[in-house]
């Protein structure tokens, strides 16, 4: 008989985490139309940073903000759909806490197309 370590245990129950977080990842990629979006972009400025051979400063500015951005809308999706399983009818108090959300989302793609503004401008200006 096979006895499981505290080791095995532990890995598996990662694991398993791993493919729970993985679910969701798809969930809101394959899903919700604004992370389509915000996946579209993203693929746009990563191929723009390719094309501009970016430095890796700048790859690191645009990775976390494109990670941020996926981040918020995760987080966002997450609220709305509790919110919608807590209180299926019109409430006061769910339509503040998912207009909070969105606009947390807003706020946070308003700073990373700043920072691709900030990243690219000057590899524009180079072309002209």
């Amino acid at each position: 008989m096979h006895r499981w370590s505290f080791k095995q245990i532990h890995m598996k129950k990662r694991l398993v985490s791993f493919r729970y977080a993985w679910e969701g990842i798809v969930s809101l990629f394959s899903n919700e139309r604004n992370a389509q979006i915000h996946l579209g972009a993203a693929v746009c400025v990563i191929t723009a940073g390719c094309l501009f051979d970016l430095s890796a400063v700048e790859w690191c500015l645009i990775s976390l903000c494109i990670g941020g951005v996926f981040m918020a809308e995760g987080f966002n999706t997450a609220i709305e759909k509790v919110c919608d399983k807590v209180s299926p009818e019109r409430d006061p108090l769910v339509k503040t806490a998912k207009d909070v959300a969105a606009g947390a989302v807003l706020l946070f793609v308003i700073s990373a197309v700043v920072v691709g503004f900030i990243v690219f401008i000057p590899h524009f200006l180079k072309l002209i």
